[in-house]
């Protein structure tokens, strides 16, 4: 991925020019991720169907509400650190390293199978930035601390769907949106 800045000419005080083009570079990642989130939420909204449509349809937008305001957190801290934060589509998809969300209209546990692995992607890597910032920016990790508090709340809320009474997740050990879907649809028919 090509998250190419200009070179900084301040960043915030205290912090070197060079950790601040590294921390924007990293933050810049989680802004194209959470834009893709905040688009692939509303295709979820739009697009699902079933018996559970509603109750899946009504819980997304509050999530895509509160991304799009980290979304405007990560964009506005760039812009503090000195950075340009980018957020077109065509930035967007040029730098990205992940493919799109692959299931288009269908039952409401198979995209909340499929979500789930999306939201497990975004986490991963959210904390991974947040552990790359602890030494060198605080600020910027405290931030993606409380990010991560409401990315791990939606996951939740997506897997209350998909656990079964026994604890199993339907979706442990899916590679794919694919194979999530499928096999969250799967554990939903063989319920009692």
């Amino acid at each position: 991925m090509s998250s190419q800045q200009p070179a900084l000419s301040y960043t915030v005080p205290g912090l070197s020019r060079e950790a601040g083009s590294e921390i924007i570079a990293l933050l810049q990642a989680r802004l194209h991720a959470l834009n893709d989130v905040a688009l692939t939420l509303k295709h979820i909204h739009w697009n699902v169907v079933g018996p559970h449509f509603i109750a899946v349809h009504e819980m997304l937008d509050p999530q895509v509400e509160q991304v799009r305001s980290m979304i405007d957190d990560l964009a506005e801290r760039i812009s503090t650190l000195g950075g340009e934060p980018k957020g077109t589509p065509g930035a967007l998809v040029a730098e990205r390293d992940w493919s799109d969300y692959s299931i288009r209209r269908a039952e409401a546990i198979e995209h909340l199978g499929a979500l789930d692995l999306v939201y497990t992607s975004v986490i991963e890597d959210h904390r991974a930035a947040m552990a790359a910032t602890e030494e060198s920016d605080p600020v910027t990790q405290d931030m993606l601390i409380e990010q991560l508090r409401g990315l791990e709340l939606f996951q939740w809320f997506v897997r209350a769907h998909l656990e079964s009474s026994g604890g199993r997740l339907s979706t442990a050990g899916a590679k794919s949106e694919r194979a999530a879907a499928h096999a969250a649809a799967n554990q939903a028919q063989n319920q009692p």
